[in-house]
């Protein structure tokens, strides 16, 4: 049987599609392209660990110095020490020639410090994803960088302005959202905050496409654009094994639909112990069960939503399997079985009616620069174009009929997608 997703257009539609889309999300409406840039000679990086020492690479690839801080002297010359060896990797692979490592190393220095960023430009903080520990820097960054230096975080999720009202420089703070691996990770949200300056803008979409990532500019809400609206499928997938699906059936069918990774498989890869502590609660309940009962911690202990053998292949786990039907009984929802495009429609529906909701709330620019950020940072399959732009193809009265049958406090309908139903419109004609 073809499924319903399998064709939404002509290949050569969606590759114009994209590229047009790639194209405007460096323009920024309100900020004109003559605004001045900040010179960025010299960027700091706070925190050498997998996101900060990530960051750093991407600016040494391009010749600019780096000056790297952490707190202890064994987590900086770990972290130097996981650069070099990726550089070593890229060499071998033939991508530089190995006497390139040594020039790239030797734009890094490390400190344990703060002072030590008192002459940087750019400061990207890329510490633990606590507010109040952001705080903390933001404030001696403020006392510490000198005069036109931006302070940037990369928070996935967190309140920018809250951050850049720890500084008496709120027009000097952004959100420079890198991706991890953020060395190989293509996409940047660029996160505008209340009060940022125009020109920090304008030098931070610039520097983005120095160190060849993809930028698009958002605004500050819970997970700014692409968290926000993987929060949405989270949450419908969750609502699926209640119900009685199994994580492979949901897998398989974002798998079917061209994802190279479903939602549990990504969770067995970064590990089922994120966002996990000990007896607590948290808003994924079944991960809290099988971490709570069982030592399976994903990927790399053998043994997560999947068993998995010692090239990391994964098979279905009986003693998952066991869980997951005591979560769904447990729950009191009627067990149904669903078909791979059900899934799908339950699981990406949700994430086209929030692209909506962060448009009405003007938290990205265009229907286009989501796509783009689901494209770059999350796998999103080339042939579907993005979740609006397969929204528009699909027909959105047909998405707006299926949230109207789901749970209202968690999937209530966009005004705006119900105003584009009513219309006949498309995202693309906003």
């Amino acid at each position: 049987m073809t499924s319903l997703f399998s064709q939404i257009a002509p290949t050569q539609d969606i590759a114009a599609y994209i590229a047009d889309a790639s194209r405007k999300a460096w323009e920024v409406k309100d900020v004109p392209a003559s605004t001045p840039k900040r010179t960025i000679a010299k960027v700091g990086v706070i925190g050498a660990g997998t996101m900060g020492g990530g960051i750093a690479m991407n600016f040494a690839n391009v010749g600019t110095p780096v000056r790297i801080v952490e707190t202890k002297a064994e987590a900086l010359q770990r972290g130097l020490g996981v650069i070099r060896t990726n550089y070593e990797r890229s060499a071998q692979r033939g991508r530089f020639p190995m006497e390139e490592v040594d020039v790239r190393m030797g734009l890094l220095s490390g400190d344990l410090s703060l002072d030590g960023l008192a002459d940087c430009d750019l400061i990207i903080e890329a510490v633990f994803e606590d507010m109040d520990v952001k705080k903390q820097v933001f404030t001696a960054l403020d006392r510490i960088a000198k005069p036109g230096a931006i302070l940037a975080t990369n928070t996935s999720a967190l309140d920018v302005n809250e951050i850049a009202a720890s500084t008496k420089r709120p027009q000097d703070v952004i959100g420079l959202h890198f991706f991890s691996p953020a060395n190989v990770m293509k996409l940047v949200e660029i996160v505008r905050g209340a009060k940022t300056a125009d020109d920090v803008i304008a030098t931070s979409m610039s520097l983005s496409k120095t160190i060849e990532k993809i930028a698009v500019l958002v605004g500050v809400c819970p997970g700014f654009v692409g968290n926000r609206m993987l929060y949405k499928r989270g949450q419908a997938a969750q609502a699926l094994l209640k119900q009685g699906a199994m994580p492979w059936e949901i897998d398989a069918a974002f798998n079917t639909f061209g994802f190279k990774m479903g939602p549990y498989q990504m969770s067995d890869l970064a590990g089922l112990d994120i966002g996990w502590k000990p007896g607590a609660t948290t808003a994924n309940p079944l991960r809290d069960m099988i971490c709570e009962r069982t030592s399976r911690r994903g990927q790399k202990s053998g043994a997560g939503y999947y068993d998995y053998d010692e090239n990391r292949v994964g098979r279905p786990s009986p003693e998952v399997e066991a869980i997951v039907r005591e979560f769904a009984a447990a729950s009191g929802e009627k067990q149904r079985s669903v078909t791979p495009d059900e899934i799908v429609e339950e699981c990406i529906f949700p994430m086209i009616n929030e692209g909506a909701k962060i448009l009405e709330e003007n938290m990205a620019q265009r229907a286009s620069d989501i796509d783009v950020v689901w494209l770059n940072g999350y796998g999103w399959p080339q042939d579907k174009g993005g979740p609006m732009f397969l929204g528009d193809r699909i027909g959105l009265d047909r998405v707006l009929a299926k949230i109207e049958t789901m749970d209202p406090e968690l999937y209530s309908a966009s005004p705006l997608l119900k105003h584009l139903v009513r219309d006949g419109k498309t995202f693309a004609q906003l």
